[in-house]
């Protein structure tokens, strides 16, 4: 369902992604919680949201990284997403930890 402050543009991209997934087999709530997240944090990384999470700023784009993944399939977080929960765990020696030392780490 998209919401009240979206343009135009992002309602049918909400659409689309909406579709998709369902397209690829995930529910329709599954794929409205994907869609509603793929727009808004595009709507983050243009500016056109009031708030925005450090995460959704500094990663990058949901197609960006969905194309990077697709040959090899989901890996899970990023390396950078992982640090950064590691950073918020207090986890010692996380700069000079790999990515799978980082998942281990944090309980992924």
């Amino acid at each position: 369902m998209p919401q009240q402050g979206w343009s135009r543009k992002r309602e049918r991209q909400y659409e689309h992604v909406k579709e998709s997934a369902e397209q690829r087999g995930a529910g329709e709530d599954r794929a409205e919680e994907i869609a509603a997240r793929t727009v808004n944090k595009n709507r983050a990384q243009a500016g056109e949201s009031k708030q925005a999470s450090r995460t959704s700023l500094d990663d990058v784009s949901p197609q960006h990284r969905g194309g990077k993944r697709s040959h090899t399939g989901a890996q899970g977080r990023t390396k950078a997403q992982l640090y950064a929960d590691a950073k918020r765990q207090g986890v010692t020696g996380r700069s000079r930890m790999t990515k799978a030392q980082l998942e281990e780490a944090v309980g992924d």
